[in-house]
Parts: C-alpha cells; sequence; structure tokens
C-alpha cells in the first residue's frame, strides 16, 4: 500500500521570506525521502490554501493524507484552525493530523548551532547567557513548554538560559537580554525559536540590539526537516496499521 501523502501546513504571511523558507525546508524534506509525495497548504496570506490543496488531492485519487502543522509549539493552530479546516475536506479522504515538530532535541540542536554559525564560539558557551526567543502565545501549556525547553537547555552547559515572547506573553526579548547582563553572562545571545522570518521574528531581532550573538531562525535547517519525517512516521504507521497495510 501506498504511504499517506504529506501534507505541510504552514501559517502563512505576507511576508514573502515565509513563504520562500517553507518551500525551501518542503525541498530538503523531498531530498531526505525521494518517492514520498509531499504538498504545501497555507492557513493564510499564501498560496495554495490548505483547503485547496486538499481538494486537489482528493479529485487525483489520493486516498490517504497525513497532516502535519508546521509549527513550534501547541496552540491555537494546532488545536482549533488546522482541525477545522481538516474538517471541510473532502470526505473520501482519511486524514491524520501528525503532532506538531516541537519540543525535539533536533530543535534545540540546531538552535544551538545557528548560535555558532552567527559567530558564538563553542568554547564560549560556559559563559554565555541565551534567550529562547518564542513568537508567543496566550495558550498556558505552549508557554509552559518554552520554559521547559529553557531550563532543560540550560543544563547543557549554558551560563543560563531564559525564555522571552514576541507577543502576548512575557518577557519581552530586551528585558531577558537585560537579565541575563545582570546575571553576569560574559556575553548574551538570542536564539530565535521560530521557523520562517516575518513580522514577531523582526520583533525578536529588535530585542537582541544589546545582544552579542543574534541568530537566524531555524529555516530550512536539516534537523528541522528530520524532525518534520519523524512526525509524519509516527503518524503514518498507525494509519497504515487501521488500514491493514
Amino acid at each position: 500500500m501506498r504511504n499517506p501523502v504529506l501534507l505541510v501546513i504552514a501559517h502563512g504571511s505576507r511576508d514573502p521570506r515565509h513563504a520562500a523558507t517553507v518551500h525551501a525546508l518542503v525541498r530538503r524534506v523531498r531530498a531526505m525521502r525521494p518517492g514520498l509525495r509531499v504538498e504545501t497548504g497555507f492557513l493564510d496570506f499564501n498560496v495554495p490554501s490548505v483547503g485547496g490543496v486538499l481538494e486537489s488531492l482528493a479529485t487525483r485519487g489520493v486516498r490517504d493524507v497525513v497532516a502535519l502543522p508546521l509549527l513550534l509549539n501547541r496552540a491555537f493552530h494546532a488545536k482549533a484552525d488546522i482541525p477545522a479546516v481538516l474538517r471541510e475536506a473532502p470526505s473520501r479522504l482519511r486524514i491524520r493530523q501528525s503532532e506538531v515538530l516541537g519540543p525535539s532535541p533536533l530543535l534545540t540542536a540546531a538552535l544551538e548551532r545557528r548560535l555558532y554559525e552567527a559567530g558564538l564560539s563553542p568554547a564560549a558557551k560556559s559563559s554565555t547567557g541565551v534567550v529562547l526567543a518564542s513568537a508567543g502565545s496566550t495558550d498556558p501549556e505552549a508557554i509552559a513548554v518554552i520554559a521547559e525547553i529553557a531550563r532543560e537547555w540550560r543544563h547543557t552547559g549554558w551560563c543560563a538560559v531564559r525564555p522571552a515572547f514576541a507577543s502576548a506573553s512575557l518577557p519581552r526579548t530586551e528585558d531577558a537580554v537585560r537579565e541575563l547582563r545582570a546575571l553576569g553572562c560574559a556575553r548574551v545571545a538570542v536564539a530565535p525559536y521560530v521557523l520562517a522570518p516575518g513580522f514577531l521574528p523582526d520583533r525578536i531581532a529588535r530585542g537582541a540590539a544589546e545582544a552579542d550573538v543574534l541568530a537566524d531562525v531555524l529555516g530550512a535547517a536539516p534537523e528541522v526537516a528530520r524532525v518534520l519525517l519523524e512526525r509524519y512516521d509516527s503518524a503514518r504507521v498507525p494509519a497504515l496499521a487501521a488500514l491493514g497495510a
């Protein structure tokens, strides 16, 4: 039996860098899993829409789809927006929604690599404080997950790690930078825990003005592509088992 189609569901943005980054990540996923059919749909601002992709798949005879939210945290979009869109899909499609990408040790590894790519020396890790800067959410579960990632990452050898948020929650990036300075960290680095450029990542960058290092967004990092395929496989196996594959 053929593997389910992987439908990557991105939020979308008016910023063209967002869609370009999503497409780059999907190209990497396709290169890592030749033969897997991977489609991309957007919730807003960009085309194709999720609904449009699902209609197209159904008319082409596809039956089984794994819908993967291109999200780092399980908040409103994963809990409400995406399920609502999937419920409107053609009834002949069998759709399983996968888990979101985070948290994952692979994503933490990608954050760290981005910091080193931005110029931070691995030898300076123990004297460097890191701001884990995410987009932010009003969902307490999502905020708690970010705080836990920061706590766990701290134990890998950093001077300190503090969470920060670009919207909805506090502290802001600039406040976390100042807190790490006050703690006595010799250097302060900002690691954006976001997938693609856009309005909120730009806000994070502005908040990092007083930091020593600002890493790039996660983007099409190979670690992100690996997590994406892990989530697909976790959703795919039960789906195939249910069909007697």
